[in-house]
């Protein structure tokens, strides 16, 4: 209970601070251009609100709702989610959305795409700037990998370094996007060392729908566990734990890598165990009692490389980040559209669960930059209901000339919104369906 509390903490902390920076670049531009905006709330209000208030002398007035399923500026004069056909059917006034011109309307609905990349890039660079940017490349510690019955088939095997990929060297990063099998996925060639030689790999244009589809993963680095560094608070520092210390066995059973040392500690979860691990040569045992998740508290020594930034240098490369996560994200957007990746959609279950089961800062700022890159993207699209759906009649009518009547736009508007939220009802179901039957 108190895994899933820590995670449904983080993960409303973390949408609430995206949802408030996206409305606000909606609210900033619209003020910009005098353009009234009569509510900005955080979450749906449907018949009540936990909280309002309408500042003294403001057209505005700022809530909280009860339906944590996102947030909204009421833009007057627009044809948006609220569905107010009764303002929309008084003659225009020059303070709404409606009689200015197209341009300004058009960075009025951009904005909060801007406004969420610009935090993504953001969060980034201090993440470098305050942790550094930590990555390994597997050929320079010479680390070998044990593959899946799937990727065998695509080409790889048991014990090849992954040295090029696309031609360009293998950097792992750890993170959802740039992890190096999520980079693999999306290739055309990867270039590994196997006995001693290079070889070329030509990935399936099928590969992610193969490893959705058999769900046994792409593979796991062939290292031993060494620990790196020792988490505060945590078990692995209660049973004395150290950087150096070379775990070697789970209750008698041999963990030669990494990947078994933590397949056997799922194994056990939430009983107590016997650790062995060799310090100084001298070998050790101790008796740990794993929680929920199932770890002690530690960091593996993966080989990394940590570059740091000073300030200044920090904020080029938190661009370089958010463009990196963007442009894997991008690349694997397209699967969505299959049936493997269709069945593997998961609404906010799914997100909550790539937040840790204990709350730590690093983790929770590079997932909140991820999921402002993710919004970012998804609002662009060009669907009626979001942005990218006024975007992409406010162009039509800067090419043509023509506006869209309110009619149009209204039915469009509820098409979109039912489309939008057959998804989330959809991709929330596949979560409950999954906790059901795993």
């Amino acid at each position: 209970m108190e895994t899933f509390l820590i995670k449904a903490l983080q993960l409303v902390f973390s949408l609430s601070i995206l949802v408030i920076v996206h409305e606000f670049g909606h609210f900033l531009f619209a003020r910009l251009f005098k353009i009234r905006v009569d509510k900005f709330y955080l979450f749906f209000d449907p018949w009540f609100a936990l909280f309002r208030h309408k500042p003294k002398n403001s057209e505005t007035e700022y809530g909280i709702g009860w339906l944590p399923l996102g947030g909204y500026v009421k833009i007057a004069g627009m044809i948006d989610e609220s569905m107010d056909k009764e303002q929309l059917a008084q003659p225009p006034q020059p303070w709404e959305f409606r009689t200015k011109p197209a341009w300004q309307r058009l960075l009025v609905m951009v904005a909060g795409v801007i406004f969420n990349l610009i935090l993504a890039f953001f969060i980034y660079a201090m993440v470098v700037f305050h942790w550094g940017d930590s990555y390994f490349e597997p050929k320079n510690g010479n680390i070998g990998m044990d593959f899946s019955e799937t990727a065998e088939r695509a080409g790889f095997v048991d014990g090849d370094v992954i040295f090029l990929v696309d031609g360009k060297a293998a950097i792992d990063r750890g993170g959802i996007i740039d992890n190096l099998p999520s980079q693999i996925i999306t290739a055309k060639t990867v270039t590994v060392l196997r006995d001693g030689e290079k070889v070329e790999v030509r990935i399936p244009e099928d590969l992610p729908q193969q490893l959705m589809r058999d769900k046994k993963g792409f593979g796991s680095y062939i290292v031993p566990t060494i620990v790196s560094e020792v988490i505060k608070d945590r078990e692995a520092g209660r049973i004395g734990l150290q950087k150096g210390d070379s775990l070697v066995a789970v209750n008698g059973v041999p963990t030669p890598t990494f990947d078994v040392f933590t397949n056997e500690l799922g194994k056990n979860r939430s009983r107590e165990i016997e650790v062995s691990y060799y310090r100084g040569g001298v070998l050790h045992t101790a008796t740990a009692q794993l929680d929920s998740t199932a770890t002690l508290g530690f960091y593996p020594d993966f080989h990394q490389t940590t570059v740091h930034y000073s300030l200044l240098q920090s904020f080029p490369e938190g661009i370089k980040y958010g463009l990196r996560t963007l442009k894997g994200y991008i690349a694997q957007f397209k699967f969505v559209f299959t049936k493997e990746g269709a069945s593997s959609l998961g609404g906010f279950g799914t997100i909550g669960n790539f937040f840790p089961p204990k709350w730590n800062w690093y983790a929770f700022w590079t997932m909140t930059a991820f999921l402002s890159v993710i919004l970012a993207f998804m609002n662009i699209l060009p669907i009626p209901g979001l942005d990218g759906g006024h975007v992409l009649f406010l162009l039509y009518e800067v090419v043509s000339g023509r506006k869209p009547s309110d009619k149009f736009l209204e039915h469009a508007q509820i098409a979109g919104m039912v489309l939008l939220f057959g998804l989330l009802f959809y991709a929330n179901g596949m979560d409950i369906i999954r906790a059901i039957f795993k």
